[in-house]
């Protein structure tokens, strides 16, 4: 029975993660009284005293947490993105390679990864290790997610009394220097920033991730079917991440952000039009499934062993 102590659980991953754990009987949750969950002493007895700590809180707040352990025993899942670039803490991706689930199964500190980057190392990350796409590839990556992803202030923008005035389409990070990129940049292998451009939809949950490629600037044998071989090997025994069966040339389904809700799976597509050299490399998932709470539970699984 391992005892599992939610700092953070009244923001929106933690509400999730608390849903999916509710009612298992493998673990103990431990909880604080609503009134005491600011109380800076009772905090640190609650994350020294329980097995594993999932931290659902703002970067800042996450750091101070991590500070507050001192109970050696104690492993840490960080939802935050306070750690994930940051040396000794293990990258709670476990699709990335055959060798990662034990990673995380080995580590004390494990970082869950951003909700984004989970979509863009998905595909990208096979790829490079196969030497089908250049390292230093001019990529740009387009996602839409649902408004959730904006935490409790954009819930509150689309839900709230002014929801009829909130947009049907937010296109922020223009500045280009979104805390995401150096995560991608790090887990897919890239050696030069992609062009990240994300949005936020007039719906709650669910992303679809795009990255268009040009057959011309990839490697000498990355045709489309070959990128869609190596994707569909890497992930030939993954429970959670598919690629979806052909490559789609002409027209196509639509994609809906939203099909894979309330799951921990994401689908990987691959397109292309043969005629114009072009590729498009999609990924569709959960904002809250893969891309926040279902990962953290995952990660957890792992550590306990129900995996």
């Amino acid at each position: 029975m391992a005892n599992v102590f939610i700092d953070g659980e009244q923001g929106t991953t933690g509400l999730q993660i608390h849903d999916r754990l509710r009612g298992r009987a493998d673990i103990t949750l431990m909880t604080l009284p609503v009134s005491q969950r600011k109380n800076t002493r009772l905090r640190a007895e609650m994350l020294n005293s329980c097995d594993i700590a999932i931290l659902c809180l703002p970067d800042e707040a996450a750091r101070e947490a991590v500070a507050m352990v001192k109970n050696p025993h104690v492993r840490v899942i960080d939802a935050s993105s306070a750690h994930r670039v940051t040396p000794g803490w293990t990258y709670g991706f476990p699709e990335m390679s055959p060798d990662q689930p034990d990673r995380i199964r080995a580590s004390t500190r494990i970082t869950n990864p951003g909700c984004y980057p989970t979509g863009a190392i998905g595909p990208l990350l096979p790829l490079v290790n196969a030497g089908l796409l250049p390292a230093d590839y001019p990529l740009s990556v387009h996602a839409v997610s649902g408004y959730s992803g904006g935490g409790r202030a954009a819930i509150a923008q689309y839900e709230g009394e002014q929801a009829d005035a909130a947009p049907a389409l937010q296109v922020y990070g223009l500045a280009l220097r979104h805390k995401h990129v150096p995560e991608i940049m790090r887990y897919a292998g890239l050696s030069v920033p992609p062009v990240f451009m994300p949005a936020y939809g007039g719906y709650r949950q669910g992303i679809v991730l795009s990255v268009p490629l040009q057959q011309r600037l990839l490697t000498k044998n990355a045709s489309a079917y070959a990128i869609h071989a190596c994707l569909t090997e890497h992930y030939r025994h993954s429970k959670h991440v598919r690629v979806r069966p052909g490559i789609t040339a002409g027209d196509a389904e639509r994609i809906n952000p939203e099909r894979l809700n309330g799951t921990n799976d994401m689908e990987l597509g691959v397109f292309a039009n043969p005629e114009n050299g072009q590729i498009l490399l999609t990924a569709v998932f959960d904002n809250l499934g893969k891309g926040a709470s279902g990962a953290a539970v995952q990660n957890l699984n792992l550590l306990i062993g129900a995996d």
